[in-house]
């Protein structure tokens, strides 16, 4: 692949976290679901919603908006389900379908991902400028990550009843 297709424009999906917007890769996506009932149960894992059942399958929800955006989201309308990688030496069949919450409607958007802004969180893989906006692009593993390998990023999140 020759050096201007590595730098080729990629689709994006555009998600609303709280009062903000992010951007997944397009790739990554799997389905944004209608609100289902969330099962909850006792755990310690930061984060951690609950988990939902989509298409014969346990999803994890991961409640990220307090890390993203400092508190809990009390509203949302769909879970967005992804494709999460686990580590780098687990190889390309480690992957999960995790989900997390999002209020507002996703949008799919073509750009190019720039690198992060300077002392951006090492969960932002990037940033996208659409229509005058700089939107960050969310590494899935990394922001589900951080909590565990800091507890001060967030309270923990609490599973909604």
């Amino acid at each position: 692949m020759s050096g201007a297709q590595n730098h080729a424009r990629k689709s994006w999906v555009l998600l609303h976290v709280g009062n903000r917007r992010f951007a997944l890769p397009a790739e990554s996506v799997m389905e944004l679901a209608p609100p289902v009932r969330l099962h909850n149960f006792p755990h310690t894992s930061r984060l951690i919603a609950g988990v939902i059942v989509r298409r014969g399958r346990i999803v994890p929800v991961y409640d990220v908006a307090p890390v993203l955006c400092g508190r809990e989201s009390s509203v949302h309308r769909f879970y967005l389900i992804a494709d999460r990688a686990f580590g780098t030496d687990a190889g390309p069949d480690a992957t999960e379908a995790s989900a997390i919450p999002v209020n507002g409607e996703c949008e799919l958007a073509t750009g190019e991902m720039q690198p992060p802004q300077e002392n951006a969180p090492p969960y932002f893989a990037g940033t996208l400028a659409i229509e005058a906006e700089n939107i960050d692009v969310l590494d899935l593993q990394k922001l589900v990550s951080a909590v565990r390998d800091n507890p001060s990023a967030t309270n923990h999140a609490e599973p909604r009843p």
